[in-house]
């Protein structure tokens, strides 16, 4: 008897530990992936200014990608792992997360200013393309003829921009580095490259991590790769865009604010989505996805309007975003299969 008892607190004491161990793979990952994001945009931006290419083009292409790299990473080893759940609740999840937590959080710490340009031309653009791309699943799975015209659309999306910007007199809200800020004589080239190898290597190191420690956290607690990838794995990608809108509202920044989770959710859409389909097919059959995550993401996606109708979002708009949010996470894990 006390040899039975003893073994059963053997393997009881063993699931924490074993569940720790996954925790810490989880968050080793998370780092990973942010240092890998930044050390990538740091890099390739000093290349891009040290090579004379236009500011406006250097936040248009390397800074919009490298800030969606742990999206990005993170999707194509799901996929590529057979996870498809979880790309997919990564993609979903992240732009769930971008409004209803960031944008509500945000507003909750300061009233966020909108400007008349992203109600009357961005937001309209994004809410086209989560319809768009929303479509595109109907059939049970996203091809690679889907993911290569959602690759189409970013590109042509950029060179829309590019043109606006060029050709305008609007304000397009777009964050590039400050040449001031990047003295590019201090270093050597090799050096921008090192950033960029070591970017790239930490986020392929810091996507590996965190999916071995996110799967393994859904097998153990019961539920599936999607719900990880709506909640732990969207959240923690999206940990970038959380540090820096919230960084913008505190110094009255509202422009990047606001269209950080913009940009971030077209390229989402476009290019995470995008670029992980044309690699292989996602099949959504067995995901577990449902119509809640689509109307959950297409609803705060159009309520962006309504709510930035007075060219403002409210400290009390953005608390209803949050507080959605959150019953939108615990909806996640508790409802039943």
């Amino acid at each position: 008897m006390a040899s039975a008892i003893s073994h059963t607190l053997d393997i009881k004491a063993g699931v924490p530990h074993y569940m720790g161990f996954n925790i810490l793979l989880v968050i080793l990952g998370l780092a990973g992936l942010y240092y890998g994001g930044e050390w990538l945009v740091t890099g390739a931006s000093r290349m891009a200014l040290r090579f004379k290419v236009p500011a406006l083009v250097i936040g248009l292409t390397i800074v919009a990608v490298g800030t969606s790299a742990p999206e990005l990473f993170v999707s194509i080893r799901a996929v590529l792992g057979g996870q498809q759940g979880l790309s997919l609740g990564n993609v979903i999840g992240s732009n769930i997360a971008n409004i209803g937590l960031i944008l509500g959080l945000s507003g909750t710490i300061s009233i966020v200013a909108v400007k008349q340009t992203l109600i009357r031309r961005e937001i309209p653009i994004l809410i086209l393309i989560t319809l768009v791309a929303s479509a595109l699943t109907l059939d049970g799975s996203v091809s690679r003829n889907d993911g290569l015209f959602l690759l189409a659309g970013f590109i042509a999306f950029n060179i829309f921009f590019y043109y606006i910007a060029t050709r305008s007199d609007d304000d397009v809200d777009i964050e590039v580095p400050d040449e001031e800020e990047v003295d590019t004589t201090k270093n050597s080239v090799w050096v921008d490259v090192a950033y960029v190898v070591s970017g790239s290597v930490l986020l392929i190191i810091g996507a590996e991590l965190m999916v071995t420690g996110a799967s393994e956290i859904a097998r153990q607690i019961g539920v599936s790769d999607l719900v990880i990838g709506i909640t732990i794995v969207a959240f923690g990608t999206s940990l970038p865009e959380l540090a820096t809108s919230i960084t913008a509202v505190v110094k009255k920044e509202d422009d990047i604010a606001i269209g950080n989770v913009i940009g971030s959710n077209v390229a989402n859409l476009l290019l995470v989505l995008g670029a992980t389909a044309s690699i292989r097919d996602i099949q959504i059959d067995g995901t577990d996805l449902s119509i809640i995550e689509y109307v959950v993401m297409i609803g705060f996606t159009l309520l962006l309007i309504p709510f930035a109708r007075n060219h403002q979002l409210s400290r009390v708009e953005s608390a209803i975003f949050l507080g959605a949010y959150i019953a939108f996470i615990g909806y996640s894990f508790f409802a039943p299969a």
